[in-house]
């Protein structure tokens, strides 16, 4: 497993059974889509959501965008035919929600190639339990489809019996173990939502706390919140700029016999490059996707 170079800057949850913001969502910038069939919609809508969600994800009218599936539990009475619709409609991704186990994945993955899932529909993970957070290892390692972790911190902070608060403390070993392992198998991770839409100081606080911790982007449930994420988590042309120099400036050294050289006053060895060749290619995938 591989980390993608596919911007998820902002990725924004639709109601399932909303047709007119998932077609309103295709002129939208997000760098992905969650077509949302768990939280969003209720009981007596889930088959009438699911067909409307499946028909869009399948319809190739979003452009660029990433399309995923959040399917329901496999403990509930709609997870199987989710999963199996979903695998059909072929998604960019299929959302497990309140993933556990290794054996959970394993069992969607089964009712996903049973149904006919191409390969390139990954599976992705909603890590929002302590069970669950325990186990973000385990998870990360049970399957070659699995692609990205989400952060589920609304449920998570009501398991804990936490609260939400600014800097978010009750939550950080959980969101640093799920980077961890996110990280070791070369996963994606996604930031939790921010709940108050009145608050921009405080939704672009969060952003810049979790691309500080190492995030590679914010999940998000109203379009408004899309222009700050986008700025946050995507490099600046400052950035970017500064990031070319380096690349080229550490090159020309190493052409010299040198392992090291000073950048804008700075030292620059190999992780520096590292770092900023991730920076470049980042940026060039954001003007790819955007065209």
């Amino acid at each position: 497993m591989t980390q993608t170079t596919r911007p998820r800057r902002s990725v924004l949850y639709m109601p399932g059974s909303n047709a007119r913001a998932q077609e309103k969502a295709k002129t939208l910038a997000a760098d992905g889509l969650i077509l949302d069939l768990e939280d969003a919609v209720a009981p007596d809508v889930k088959a009438e959501a699911r067909d409307i969600v499946c028909a869009n994800a399948s319809s190739g009218e979003y452009g660029n965008r990433e399309i995923i599936i959040r399917v329901n539990g496999l403990d509930t009475a709609w997870g199987r035919d989710d999963i199996v619709a979903a695998a059909k409609a072929a998604p960019d991704a299929i959302l497990l929600p309140k993933v556990e186990s290794a054996g959970q994945v394993l069992e969607m993955e089964k009712i996903m190639v049973e149904a006919g899932a191409p390969a390139t529909t990954k599976i992705w993970c909603m890590m929002e339990t302590p069970l669950g957070i325990l186990r973000a290892e385990e998870i990360a390692a049970s399957s070659d489809r699995v692609d990205c972790f989400v952060m589920g911190t609304s449920d998570l902070v009501k398991d804990l019996q936490a609260q939400h608060t600014p800097l978010r403390l009750p939550v950080l070993t959980s969101l640093g173990l799920c980077l961890l392992a996110g990280r070791a198998y070369g996963l994606t991770v996604l930031d939790g939502v921010y709940l108050d839409l009145g608050d921009d100081e405080g939704f672009r606080g969060s952003c810049v706390q979790g691309l500080e911790l190492g995030f590679d982007g914010k999940t998000l449930i109203h379009p408004k919140q899309l222009a700050a994420s986008n700025e946050v988590f995507g490099p600046s042309a400052e950035e970017v700029a500064h990031a070319r120099r380096v690349i080229t400036a550490f090159a020309e050294a190493e052409s010299q016999g040198k392992a090291v050289v000073l950048v804008d006053g700075k030292l620059v060895e190999n992780l520096h490059v590292e770092i900023a060749k991730a920076k470049v290619a980042m940026a060039d995938a954001i003007l790819a996707n955007a065209e």
